[in-house]
């Protein structure tokens, strides 16, 4: 599971990275392409669409690493033996 939770973290990294880099921060990138032209969907129609995407790609990333908290896997044992190597007290060395 947890391998899955990091894989699909990865893939919506990439994605927002890819969905940042479309946008021009003056309002042109993807949008501005299609200014001249007579497309299907308007610039204003695409602007939108980036915007929705990133924000709906980042919500996903912040819930898929809040998600990671929980499907991080725990090994019992190593942690009880971390927790009696602690308890155990240090005996001083002697110096003969």
């Amino acid at each position: 599971m947890y391998v899955f939770v990091s894989v699909l973290i990865l893939i919506v990294c990439v994605l927002l990275a890819l969905v940042v880099l479309v946008q021009n921060s003056k309002g042109g990138g993807l949008a501005s392409n299609f200014a001249g032209s007579s497309q299907i969907m308007s610039v204003r129609k695409t602007a939108d669409f980036l915007e929705k995407a990133t924000w709906t790609l980042a919500i996903a990333l912040l819930v898929l690493s809040l998600l990671s908290v929980f499907v991080i896997p725990r090994n019992n044992a190593t942690t009880q033996t971390q927790q009696n190597t602690q308890q155990t007290p240090m005996q001083p060395m002697h110096n003969n």
